[in-house]
């Protein structure tokens, strides 16, 4: 991807009541709150601001179903005051042009609107809402504003195209290994509102953020933040390339003691030059070489730290090594090792100890799709990595190998993918090619790999187009292969999801080795 010129976002806070609204003492009482959408956010926004005696409006597209979650939320936030609309009524809010949504607005007398991560800014309701001085927030915003004034958890927060999950999952088991009471929140975990109301105090809370959030936060302060990486996606959303790095770069507004960048992504430097931090606050790199002043990285085979130490110049702390890492004798993809000293960053500026560092890196185990080993045979591991939705990601997760049978392909949503097959051509040893865009690939794959052999998988059923990827895939492999299912596209044009899509290739690859073929 080109170096770019992330846009700074415009900081001039949007406050409904003069900026009394900064933390839960505050009087909430008597606001008028719209808040848009009654997925797991919006109910907890809404149960939030019930808490604390707002009048709470909450509109939603869909008619709950009986017996259905979102019935169920319907249901409780009925009980508690709110005043919802749902199917008909609600999406008649989400579909109005700029001047009915400006008369709805009005008419409901709205003094705060907490948003959906889900509609863009473009939209008319939103545009009204700011044209009409009307502050919109993202629940996020408002979980912040909703921490008690003395006391209240730090925040490390967590951005990026790819590799958010992880660093969170790595982070919390590296705080629990210090003893922190610590949880992740956000697009992963618990929602940022129900961390926050928790009753027992939390040592950190640790919040995965998506750009969509970050869009409509405003004045969270975190005690570290760091932006893993910038590849194009939801360019659609933001309006451009740009725009969707420079979201990404507000986590880093009012940092307060580190601001954490990839040396590896000159973008995500530029963010934490751009960014407003609180004086004091410390630029801290990561990357996978050996590490400078203020930085983390590798030793040959070690973790080590240069930015929380006493004597940078002169020494290091070891956080551990590769085979902390290492599962199923799968030694550690580099988008991985990376995703490690990200996290350990994270836990140093909260002053977590490098051998508690170590201990979590040990005990993390990674969500379900990334990077997951299947079964070994033969000298063959089979890897599942549905989770690897975009060029960007499948990109990394090559780095893991040296002879790769990939299985790819779904809806790439428009992203190229020349660069990511002249990037791994000589790591293939063969491709399995299924989904709506699997002649984008191929076509690529003719341009820049064109020795390698590839199968392409014609039909549209899921079972059976997984059984044959899995079965194209065992003819080419050979020992010391690894089969690695890393889609590089959505899943939504076959599979419904990146799970289930995961879940037929672990079952198919499973099949086959209980009942190998004839000639096996």
């Amino acid at each position: 991807m080109p170096a770019l010129e992330p846009i700074e976002s415009s900081f001039e806070v949007p406050e409904p009541r003069e900026g009394s609204l900064t933390c839960r003492e505050a009087d909430w009482s008597g606001l008028r709150v719209l808040v848009l959408g009654l997925g797991v956010s919006g109910f907890a926004a809404a149960d939030g601001l019930l808490e604390q005696d707002a009048v709470v409006r909450v509109v939603e597209r869909q008619e709950p179903q009986e017996g259905s979650e979102l019935e169920e939320r319907a249901r409780l936030l009925d009980i508690l005051g709110a005043d919802l609309l749902t199917g008909a009524e609600g999406a008649a809010w989400f579909e109005a042009d700029g001047e009915r949504a400006a008369e709805l607005l009005a008419e409901h007398g709205t003094e705060l609107l907490v948003t959906s991560p889900g509609l863009p800014p473009s939209s008319a309701l939103l545009t009204a809402a700011r044209e009409g001085g009307v502050p919109v927030w993202s629940e996020v915003e408002l979980a912040w504003r909703l921490r008690p004034r003395e006391g209240a958890a730090p925040w490390l927060c967590v951005t990026g195209t790819n590799g958010k999950t992880t660093v969170v999952r790595m982070l919390v088991a590296m705080l629990e290994a210090h003893g922190e009471r610590a949880v992740a929140a956000g697009n992963v975990g618990k929602p940022v509102m129900e961390a926050v109301l928790d009753p027992t105090p939390w040592g950190a809370v640790v919040v995965e953020l998506s750009s969509f959030q970050l869009h409509h936060t405003w004045t969270v302060s975190p005690q570290a933040s760091v932006v893993l990486n910038i590849a194009a996606d939801h360019v659609d959303w933001h309006g451009s390339i740009e725009h969707y790095a420079g979201d990404k770069g507000r986590i880093h507004h009012n940092a307060q003691v580190a601001a954490v960048y990839n040396i590896d992504d000159p973008v995500t430097r530029r963010l934490v030059e751009q960014a407003d931090v609180v004086e004091g606050c410390r630029a801290i790199g990561f990357g996978l070489g050996a590490p400078g002043l203020s930085e983390l990285g590798l030793v040959e085979d070690v973790l080590a730290d240069r930015a929380f130490v006493e004597d940078r110049a002169h020494a290091a702390a070891e956080l551990g090594g590769l085979a902390d890492l290492t599962r199923e004798g799968l030694a550690p993809a580099p988008h991985l090792v990376a995703n490690a000293l990200a996290a350990a960053a994270l836990a140093r500026a909260h002053g977590v100890s490098p051998a508690a560092v170590r201990a979590g890196l040990r005990a993390f185990r990674a969500d379900p799709h990334r990077m997951e080993p299947v079964l070994r045979d033969r000298g063959i591991a089979w890897v599942d990595d549905s989770k690897a939705t975009n060029p960007h990601a499948a990109a990394a997760a090559m780095g893991s190998a040296e002879s790769i049978v990939w299985v790819a392909g779904g809806d790439l949503k428009g992203a190229e993918v020349d660069e990511l097959v002249a990037g791994v051509a000589g790591r293939l040893r063969a491709v399995a090619l299924l989904g709506k865009d699997a002649e984008v690939l191929a076509a690529a794959l003719a341009r820049h790999a064109p020795d390698v052999p590839v199968d392409r998988i014609t039909t549209t059923e899921p079972e059976t187009a997984m059984r044959e990827a899995v079965a194209a895939a065992a003819g080419h492999a050979r020992p010391g292969d690894v089969v690695l299912l890393s889609p590089a596209a959505a899943s939504i044009d076959m599979f419904g999801s990146y799970g289930r899509r995961g879940e037929l290739f672990a079952a198919e690859v499973r099949r086959l080795h209980e009942d190998p073929p004839a000639d096996a």
